[in-house]
């Protein structure tokens, strides 16, 4: 994206760590951001909560290229670890565990794609960075971090690193454990000299699979869950990176061992540490509505990718999620009503069908700006649009303007319903209300007329077509930065092509996606004869919906 912002970097964003909104500026390199984001656990398929945040960290990386900053964004894949191992096995029928990782890291990707999550500048895989991690684990023993305890499992020694616990204000003469719950075993267990350590290093065990083990000098086993992002950010970031991101139920015990095993080994780690907040679910009729599922995959038999994403990608990133029937009607409510006064806009002027590098380099008004430079503020972003919406449509009904607009998609009337429910929802841990006052000044500035696009310099307000094209470029340009412009991909061929917001075209192009890795699967299971698996892999299908054709030209799917 052009750099529009002159350095110094204005942004400022909440620190879990400091407990307290803080200047990005200055980064470790200048000019560049480096972020580190725990990815996907690949033990099952993607849900909502999962997109939440990788769709939170896609709109901080836009808005830091917009500003004019190199992204450097890590997302890894954990693709072994004690739950693959057991899902795997417990398959029917069972599958080996790094078909089990791989077909799901397949269905991560699609749901990136079909919600328009930009890939990562690289997204490694915990076991191809095996060397890596017994390397760390080396350094931590030469430096008295870690110990040997019962044979093949190797341990952090949390009493030796004086700062444990100041990622989460925490001491550590107080915890009787940093384990993650789900992660505890009783093997490993045993062999601690205190039980507030963690494992650095699993021994193998009797019965698991042979390849889901590596060679070490302390013996035959697999990687600990924190070990992994260590290892791997290290390997790509360096010793110091700008900001280390994930979900809030991430902060204890992963990221504060994370950052003890990088802190043992002499590294400075995370300048800052950005969280998102959980998604909630309105109770078990609101399950029914969605059809009984919180999968990518399911919700996109019923809702547009589009009105998923901003369903979920409008609330500021430290604040709950309140996922609802009536989220989604709202959500889909403002998307109607996006698309269809750029459908109309586009029908007056060909000039609002600009590329996706002319936008960026379009100026953003300063009240946009300001809310987005203050910890990601999308009150007071979605403000704007909503202003800027409003200016549009009143452009369209000029004079003039109506019998041209017309051609395209009928105007929705502008209200003050369910578009103002997008914004800032009660805040997680009371972190977010520093951002509550910049939000109200960008809205009372919006209905004062404030928020009025720059990019006419002339003196000379547009009038006309030239209004239209104008307010158009402006609200596309901002919603560009939300990954929600319709006319860019990878929402425009739905939107270009379905002449209605009903969504089946948009949600089959991203079944589309979503389908293709199973269905891909199950054509190598056919060619090795294998027709158990292949068997299987229909009925899986079919239990979601999902019918497959076998002809002479190949597979075929449609919706049942």
């Amino acid at each position: 994206m052009s750099a529009l912002q002159p350095e110094p970097l204005a942004l400022r964003l909440y620190d879990s760590a400091a407990h307290a909104v803080v200047p990005l500026a200055p980064t470790a390199t200048p000019g560049v951001v480096k972020i580190y984001l725990c990815g996907a656990t690949v033990q099952g398929s993607p849900h909502i909560g999962h997109m939440r945040s990788a769709i939170a960290f896609d709109v901080l990386r836009r808005w830091l290229e917009r500003c004019g900053q190199q992204v450097v964004l890590i997302r890894n894949v954990t693709d072994i670890d004690d739950k693959i191992l057991a899902r795997s096995a417990a398959a029917d029928p069972p599958v080996p565990w790094w078909a089990w990782a791989q077909r799901h890291e397949r269905e991560f990707d699609a749901a990136y794609r079909a919600l328009g999550v930009a890939p990562p500048t690289y997204e490694p895989r915990a076991t191809g960075h095996v060397p890596e991690m017994i390397d760390l684990i080396s350094r931590l023993l030469e430096r008295g971090h870690a110990y040997v305890g019962s044979p093949g499992n190797v341990y952090f020694s949390v009493s030796s690193l004086p700062d444990y616990g100041s990622l989460t204000n925490q001491r550590p003469q107080d915890l009787t454990s940093t384990e993650d719950e789900s992660q505890v075993d009783a093997a490993v267990e045993a062999g601690k000299r205190e039980p507030r350590d963690f494992a650095l290093w699993k021994a193998a065990k009797a019965g698991e699979p042979a390849d889901a083990a590596w060679d070490t000098p302390w013996g035959r086993g697999r990687p600990g869950w924190h070990l992994e992002c260590s290892a791997m950010s290290h390997r790509y970031l360096g010793e110091e990176l700008d900001i280390h991101g994930g979900g809030i139920d991430l902060r204890f015990p992963h990221h504060e061992n994370e950052q003890a095993q990088s802190h043992g080994a002499g590294w400075g780690f995370a300048r800052h540490w950005v969280h998102n907040a959980w998604v909630t679910i309105k109770g078990e009729k609101m399950s029914k509505s969605l059809g009984n599922s919180l999968v990518v995959s399911e919700l996109l038999r019923h809702h547009e990718p589009a009105v998923l994403r901003l369903a979920l990608g409008t609330v500021h990133h430290r604040s709950t999620v309140e996922f609802s029937a009536e989220s989604l009607a709202d959500a889909a409510a403002l998307w109607e009503r996006l698309t269809g006064a750029l459908l109309r806009a586009r029908e007056v002027s060909t000039a609002v069908d600009a590329a996706a590098a002319a936008l960026r380099a379009r100026a953003l008004p300063a009240e946009f700006t300001a809310a987005m430079d203050e910890d990601l503020n999308l009150a007071g972003a979605m403000a704007v649009v909503h202003a800027t919406l409003k200016r549009l449509n009143t452009a369209l009904a000029a004079p003039g303007q109506a019998g041209a607009a017309q051609a395209g998609r009928g105007a929705a009337p502008e209200s003050t319903g369910a578009a103002e429910t997008t914004g800032v929802a009660p805040e997680m841990d009371g972190a977010a209300s520093e951002s509550t006052g910049a939000a109200q000044e960008a809205s009372v500035a919006v209905t004062s007329g404030a928020a009025t696009s720059s990019a006419d310099t002339s003196g000379t307000a547009p009038e006309g077509s030239d209004l239209v094209t104008s307010t158009a470029l402006d609200l596309r340009a901002q919603l560009d930065v939300l990954g929600l412009d319709p006319l860019s991909e990878p929402w425009r061929a739905s939107v270009l092509g379905a002449g209605s917001a009903s969504g089946q075209d948009a949600a089959l192009t991203a079944l589309d996606h979503l389908v293709a890795a199973l269905v891909e699967e199950r054509a190598q299971a056919r060619a090795a004869k294998d027709w158990a698996r292949a068997d299987a892999l229909r009925d899986q299908l079919a239990r979601a919906g999902v019918v497959v054709e076998d002809s002479a030209a190949g597979a075929r799917w449609h919706l049942a």
